[in-house]
């Protein structure tokens, strides 16, 4: 009876990190959905109307209000929330259990920032291969509607985003932009999870805070206000990358894509706005990034003592 029991205990230990992660990123991204679906758009746009000023965060949102009501700022949730459910779950869940690791072989004390990069990016590059098809799903869902009336595929959901995109596509389209969305998962993980770790121990001296049943409050948001402005300035420019990668489409006369790879995406960016143009659309990615972060690393600490408590994990 003993050994079911500290069999389920064991299991449940090593789903923590992955349970506890899914849950917050998904709860993030059900939150700032809007701001996603803004960021997107302003990044496609300098690609749909050249030479045309983007638009401003609240003026999108008002835009698509006002003319498709108040449910499209929530166009793709479903995607989101698959696309989290995966990619959310694997990455936070990784980067515990090798943060975790290394702290066991470091006998349990404190690893330095560089271990804490080196997981970031090893947990943030694996979940990126799982979760990139729900994440060409979401570009799809969200840029659709922004393209001239003939053009647009009009998906019902991300499962219809995602079968006739292989359908229609290839297989291989759902893997559209990988190098870009691996190149993106690294430095966010690197600007948000790793930057956090230490974030929270150097608030917390600074605090007075000994963390002895976790850290107080006040060190968990000195903490993520870090990591959201971090996330955000490392990810941004691989971030615009990929989305215009994915959001590509070929030229009905010629049959070209825009964009031959990252290489060549980046060089046209650089050519056509300069190194700011890699930062096209800032003030929606971090109004959508840094509360994403923010809501995730505060949540996870209820959510994981909530969990422990459950199950009766020390």
């Amino acid at each position: 009876m003993s050994n079911k029991k500290g069999s389920g205990g064991g299991i449940a230990k090593i789903a923590e990190p992955f349970v506890c992660g899914g849950s917050a990123a998904t709860f993030a991204s059900c939150v700032i959905h809007p701001m996603d679906l803004a960021k997107v758009r302003m990044q496609l746009f300098g690609q749909l109307n050249p030479g045309k000023p983007v638009p401003g965060f609240s003026n999108i949102l008002t835009s698509m209000i006002k003319h498709d009501g108040i449910t499209s700022v929530y166009k793709g949730v479903d995607a989101a929330i698959g696309r989290q459910m995966v990619y959310g779950t694997a990455r936070i869940g990784l980067h515990r259990a090798f943060s975790e690791k290394l702290k066991e072989m470091n006998d349990g004390k404190p690893i330095s920032f560089v271990m804490k990069t080196l997981s970031g990016m090893a947990s943030g590059s694996i979940a990126v291969c799982i979760g990139t098809p729900f994440d060409i799903a979401l570009v799809r869902l969200q840029s659709d509607s922004m393209a001239p009336v003939v053009d647009r595929k009009n998906y019902k959901n991300v499962f219809d985003a995602l079968t006739r995109t292989a359908t229609e596509e290839g297989a291989g389209a759902l893997y559209k932009g990988l190098a870009p969305n691996i190149l993106r998962g690294m430095s966010m993980n690197v600007g948000m999870l790793a930057c956090y770790d230490q974030a929270k121990e150097t608030v917390a001296k600074l605090l007075g805070d000994p963390m002895t049943n976790g850290p107080a409050l006040t060190t968990q948001i000195g903490a993520s206000c870090v990591a959201g402005f971090t996330a955000a300035l490392f990810s941004m420019p691989f971030d615009l990358v990929k989305s215009r990668l994915m959001a590509q489409k070929a030229d009905p006369t010629t049959g070209k894509l825009p964009y031959t790879g990252v290489a060549d995406c980046a060089v046209q960016i650089f050519k056509k706005d300069g190194p700011k143009g890699f930062f096209s659309g800032f003030s929606a990615y971090y109004g959508r990034c840094a509360p994403h972060a923010m809501i995730i690393l505060l949540s996870i600490e209820s959510i994981t003592t909530g969990y422990r408590n459950t199950f009766g994990l020390s």
